[in-house]
């Protein structure tokens, strides 16, 4: 612990890592402990008992929090014709074809998401090698590709959030900022841990959901008790 800044040692002590808090516990827990000048994100972490190397358990969705995420989305929308008008209608920040996609092949990124009607998924896909490593490119897995793109374009601006498995077999979810208030962060919370109980694959075997930790960017984690977000899934 001696490698630690004193903030962090003082944050640290008003955790007890021995237990497993209520969630309501928890995010209380979190907000108390954050420390940074800045309003930090508050985040899952959520160990699944799955083996994201079998296809079949590669956990993946999507969620919207009831209250956002506290800061404004700027959405990208691939779309020609009367779909660019509807993208643009919807509050899409960035709307367009072949100037976008020339545009983002050298190095523009000045965007946080990216939806796209089906008819242009050919032409994005020229920049899947650019998209994908950073969690941009447009799936109809996720919603994300989508004739329907005023729908989906105001999903996102309403707080949908992705989520994907990583190659530990943990999720890492945001529900909010240190800021909001509790009940806020506890309904965010809750829809998180809900959508991914729901995600559960049928081959998953075993405990599915094996740890839950709760933190703010820059404090200490805090374990939350499996028992009640597993009665989440019954």
């Amino acid at each position: 612990m001696s490698g630690f800044g004193k903030s962090y040692r003082a944050a640290l002590a008003k955790v007890d890592r021995s237990q497993r808090y209520q969630l309501d516990e928890g995010v209380k827990l979190v907000r108390e402990t954050a420390r940074a000048k800045f309003d930090e994100t508050v985040e899952f972490a959520i160990r699944l008992g799955v083996d994201p190397r079998q296809a079949d358990q590669n956990v993946r969705g999507t969620v919207t929090l009831p209250h956002g995420m506290g800061k404004a989305v700027r959405v990208l929308a691939f779309a020609k014709g009367e779909k660019e008008k509807e993208a643009q209608e919807a509050g899409a920040d960035f709307v367009g074809s072949d100037e976008l996609i020339k545009k983002i092949s050298e190095g523009w990124f000045d965007f946080d998401k990216a939806v796209a009607t089906p008819d242009m998924m050919a032409a994005v896909g020229r920049i899947g090698k650019v998209l994908g490593p950073r969690g941009l490119m447009p799936n109809p897995k996720t919603g994300t590709v989508s004739a329907d793109i005023a729908r989906a374009v105001k999903e996102i601006k309403a707080g949908k959030l992705e989520f994907r498995v990583d190659k530990a077999g943990i999720v890492h979810v945001p529900v909010g900022k240190a800021s909001f208030e509790p009940e806020k962060l506890i309904d965010n919370a809750r829809a998180v841990l809900s959508a991914i109980l729901r995600a559960k694959p049928a081959s998953a075997k075993g405990n599915y959901i094996r740890g839950v930790t709760l933190s703010t960017t820059m404090g200490p984690g805090v374990k939350i008790d499996l028992s009640q977000v597993r009665a989440m899934a019954a």
